[in-house]
């Protein structure tokens, strides 16, 4: 199993970014996919997920409005884009892959990548 992640950088507050996560060695489109991201010093924090067929998106309360969550199943493929950036955002972010939904308060996963860092600094 695979999950590589991509996408990340230094970008300025307001800015945006674009991650995405390619997935191999499980079957994709029977996954939630989800991205949880880790600030220096602080706990691992669930982003956001994605059902297995696209159709249903759920997000924190902290970045609703301002990042997007997409899948490709055709190309085993997630997506977050990330739009007015803030320092706040700034952490090592991780896609994750599971059999159920990925809550704030329960965040287990069956497969997880090695993550992007994203930066938001003037």
């Amino acid at each position: 199993v695979q999950l590589v992640e991509s996408g990340g950088g230094l970008v300025q507050p307001g800015g945006s970014l674009r991650l995405s996560c390619a997935a191999s060695g499980f079957t994709f489109s029977t996954y939630y996919m989800s991205w949880v991201r880790q600030a220096p010093g602080q706990e691992l924090e669930w982003v956001c997920s994605i059902a297995s067929n696209g159709r249903n998106t759920y997000y924190a309360d902290s970045v609703k409005g301002r990042f997007t969550i997409s899948r490709d199943n055709a190309e085993n493929t997630v997506y977050l884009q990330m739009n007015s950036l803030k320092s706040e955002d700034t952490a090592l972010y991780y896609c994750a892959a599971s059999r159920w939904l990925l809550t704030r308060d329960s965040i287990v996963y069956n497969y997880r990548g090695q993550g992007t860092q994203v930066t938001v600094s003037s």
